[in-house]
């Protein structure tokens, strides 16, 4: 789960680094290697059933692949508009949103460390918003803020349909998605103005930053429990915000440190009560066997 965060945290690094693509054509040949890559996985690892899982997914699977969509476009157009650690903050929000949704939605109730968590990582994006209202860059950390909407609205269409007895793979909802992200953006992208040298940055993007770690997460997600897949993906903002100081001198603003400190403190906060509670009622009560 440390390799996959690694992975994901390229993003950022390499999108400086590009020469002449731009905004929706980034956007297009990333998720257009992502779905070749998947395309070649998928069968090799759950065989040709994968395509009548989608085939058979119903409407369930195609809203998971929307949501997928949104993420991966909105995150690359993101990146072109507003700093990396803008980005990588705001997708943080992702669990706190999912919390809230599941309350709405499905009728979870909320403990009141999560309730505490909302508050606080509120605080902590205000805080980034309110500093960037004269720097130009707000647009493009609202155009971020889809990536964890769009993440909680997932979830909660996976969550509803396993209570309703359909079994949603989401690895075939990320092929969905990608296949979308493609299609729609491709008439935004055209004419091309990638060269040989973008474009085999964004074909390590598609593959090694999005279509390996993927459908290594997943495998992860069956192996680790909730919270600690939560606090591992942290390492993320960590990751991305490094890389990209180090390899494009792209020096996250005080704002966006002390913001992200809020978010990510509320989440670690959450996580590890979360955790700690989950240990405690599974073990067992004195004189029990």
């Amino acid at each position: 789960m440390v390799a996959v965060t690694l992975m994901w945290a390229t993003a950022g690094v390499v999108t400086r680094h590009l020469e002449h693509a731009r905004s929706f054509e980034i956007t297009f040949w990333r998720s257009f290697f992502t779905l070749l890559a998947l395309l070649v996985i998928l069968p090799l690892w759950q065989g040709r059933a994968v395509f009548s899982k989608i085939r058979d997914g119903g409407r369930a699977l195609w809203i998971s692949g929307l949501c997928w969509c949104v993420m991966f476009t909105a995150f690359m157009v993101a990146l072109t508009l507003t700093s990396v650690a803008n980005v990588l903050v705001t997708m943080a929000l992702g669990p706190l949103f999912t919390a809230l949704a599941a309350r709405i939605f499905i009728g979870h109730r909320l403990p009141a460390r999560t309730w505490i968590a909302i508050v606080v990582a509120g605080f902590g994006i205000g805080w980034m918003y309110g500093t960037q209202l004269g720097d130009g860059l707000l647009a493009g950390t609202l155009v971020a803020l889809c990536v964890p909407l769009a993440g909680a609205c997932n979830w909660t269409v996976v969550q509803h349909a396993h209570a309703k007895g359909q079994d949603i793979d989401l690895v075939p909802s990320v092929l969905v998605g990608a296949a979308i992200s493609s299609l729609l953006t491709l008439p935004l992208a055209w004419p091309f103005q990638a060269n040989s040298h973008d474009l085999g940055l964004l074909a390590f993007l598609g593959v090694f930053q999005l279509a390996i770690p993927c459908v290594l997460s997943v495998i992860c997600a069956r192996i680790l429990k909730a919270p600690e897949v939560a606090l591992l993906a942290l390492l993320e903002i960590v990751f991305g915000i490094a890389l990209a100081w180090i390899g494009a001198g792209e020096e996250p603003a005080s704002s966006v440190v002390t913001g992200g400190a809020l978010v990510i403190g509320a989440l670690v906060f959450n996580e590890l009560l979360g955790l700690r509670d989950r240990r405690a009622s599974a073990a067992p009560l004195p004189g029990t066997h």
